[in-house]
């Protein structure tokens, strides 16, 4: 008599090719629609399997887990950032919880210079001018932004992502600076043709470029807060590809506002969808709906990743992916 499959839940749509490979492994119950789950239903999800496949947008906190029964064995996180799950609570509970890790890298890094480049050489003013009709042809003085080589790029987190910033950013012609809990090995700093800052306040003060590719943590938090803003040159840039908790949101408006920066490339927010609306106003900024890795190849690859944690699990062993409170 075959033994009983695993019963799996997802929170949110997933590429078809996905969700198919999930029904073929698993008892799996899909999400019909693609809004978030609220509290309520989380908690109903959790009681009801062994496995959730939640995203980021679910708030998987103590309170939340407190209620998830003991049915419940593994999350396993469609995504790398796992800041929205109270690990150290699951594993408390006995719960494991895996993530994604490295599939998002390149498409998050094409993000970041995507987003650099736009804010400045201008392109989302000329996209607009070209849509309203507005533009009577070249000029000598139209439209003037900067040039990017020779510019100096500050890239706070040189994890996966970053070092991925940094190759691109020294094919440009952008001289690369790093700020990071730990200093890369020397074959790596010379590889990427990174300098070391070991002081961020010292790196933030002297950049040109800033860019944010840390994880969101206790000790990243407003890490970009207003004193640490203040230091930036008036002429800087900061974008932000990584988590939006990362920068003091209000802060950094009111200093866009104020010309203290001189732009801002944002693909996350401090409150998920709640964007303060004085930002939207600025033509210094460019703001994107969180798709720094919005490719279909990233997505599927990122439901492979989950897919292989699950069935590893089921196995009897360790899910490839798994992640210790130590290591956040």
């Amino acid at each position: 008599m075959p033994s009983k499959r695993l019963s799996v839940t997802v929170t949110r749509r997933l590429p078809d090719a996905v969700e198919a490979r999930m029904r073929e492994l698993f008892e799996v119950t899909l999400r019909e629609d693609d809004t978030p789950m609220t509290s309520a239903e989380l908690i109903a999800a959790m009681q009801s399997c062994d496995v959730l496949v939640p995203t980021v947008t679910d708030d998987i906190n103590a309170k939340v887990l407190g209620q998830a029964g003991d049915r419940l064995k593994l999350i396993a996180n469609y995504g790398a950032g796992v800041d929205h799950i109270d690990v150290q609570t699951a594993r408390q509970r006995g719960v494991l919880v895996s993530n994604t890790p490295g599939v998002v890298t390149e498409d998050t890094a094409d993000m970041t210079m995507a987003l650099i480049l736009s804010v400045t050489r201008r392109i989302p003013e000329g996209l607009a001018l070209m849509q309203t009709g507005d533009w009577d042809g070249w000029a000598p003085t139209a439209m003037l932004g900067g040039r990017i080589a020779g510019r100096r790029l500050g890239i706070l987190g040189m994890g996966r992502i970053g070092q991925a910033v940094a190759r691109r950013a020294h094919a440009f012609g952008m001289q690369i600076h790093y700020n990071n809990r730990r200093r890369l090995r020397p074959e790596v700093e010379e590889d990427l043709g990174a300098t070391w800052w070991e002081s961020l306040d010292q790196m933030v003060a002297r950049m040109d470029i800033i860019s944010i590719n840390c994880p969101h943590t206790p000790a990243t938090f407003h890490l970009m807060n207003a004193r640490r803003l203040k230091l930036m040159k008036p002429d800087a840039v900061i974008v932000n590809t990584a988590r939006g908790e990362v920068i003091d949101e209000n802060a950094l408006t009111r200093m866009l506002r104020a010309g203290e920066i001189a732009g801002a490339g944002l693909d996350v927010y401090e409150h998920d969808t709640g964007v303060n609306p004085r930002l939207r106003e600025l033509k210094n900024v460019v703001l994107l709906p969180h798709m720094g890795s919005a490719t279909l190849e990233g997505r599927i690859e990122m439901g492979e990743k989950v897919l292989l944690n699950v069935k590893t699990f089921d196995d009897g062993h360790r899910p490839p992916d798994l992640v210790i409170p130590a290591m956040l």
